[in-house]
């Protein structure tokens, strides 16, 4: 008990002390995770509101892929990713294995089944009536879709959030395709690892603090558009 307390008052100490190591290690983290999540974003909600408002044959084995891949192992991930851009690779010629390139297309293929099933499900959710409403009133089948999704935000909001707390949480896929290089590739999950390995438990906990505090300031707007929606429901009725 005395050690965790120890290693949470040096923990303290060093979030106030401004530490530029903490902060350069939080950064990068932000940078690669924020940068692959956008990415995946704008391809997968594209992917997945067309695949929950279309019909087409085999709709629901496409569904059940990307469902199944949700639950992608991350170290299975960073295995593709690395076997891809290693030198024997077809993307060997692009040197960027042990870069933080390779963490950003690592922590991509991980955000981006996820932001498509959530997507779908999002989109899948909200009434028919809500097309056929717009469709009645002169809207085109493009802005009728953007109807759907305005109505689906809460969803697709949460599909972005999901898919940024996979990529700044991963640890194995980053590790194997970044190196753990201080000063480069190193983020604050491979750092916990690292810490703690050496017995540093304030640096490790530090860096734990700041991953909680990362993902409870990226909830806070999702948790205030559910209550406003709440509000808004509860007004209408």
């Amino acid at each position: 008990m005395s050690d965790i307390i120890e290693g949470l008052l040096n923990a303290l100490g060093l979030l106030f002390s401004f530490n530029t190591k903490i902060y350069g290690i939080m950064f990068l983290s932000l940078f690669v995770s924020g940068l692959a999540t956008l990415i995946a974003s704008a391809v997968a909600i594209p992917i997945g509101a067309s695949i929950a408002l279309k019909h087409f044959r085999g709709k629901e084995f496409i569904k059940t892929i990307t469902y199944t891949l949700m639950g992608l192992p991350p170290v299975v991930a960073g295995l593709v990713v690395y076997l891809t851009l290693s030198r024997s690779g077809p993307l060997g010629v692009l040197g960027i294995l042990y870069t933080p390139s390779a963490m950003i297309i690592a922590q991509i293929l991980l955000a981006l089944p996820i932001i498509v099933g959530v997507t779908i499900s999002a989109v899948s959710s909200v009434p028919r009536e809500v097309r056929d409403t717009a469709l009645s009133l002169g809207a085109t089948n493009w802005q009728s879709t953007l109807t759907i999704l305005k109505e689906a935000r809460i969803g697709l909001i949460t599909a972005i959030i999901t898919g940024f707390g996979a990529c700044i949480s991963e640890v194995g896929a980053v590790m194997l395709v970044g190196g753990n290089i201080d000063g480069y590739t190193r983020v604050l999950t491979t750092a916990i690892i690292l810490e703690t390995n050496i017995g540093d438990f304030g640096f490790a906990m530090a860096l734990g603090i700041i991953l909680l505090l990362l993902a409870f300031i990226v909830n806070v707007p999702l948790v205030r558009l559910q209550r406003r929606r709440g509000i808004i429901e509860k007004e209408r009725q």
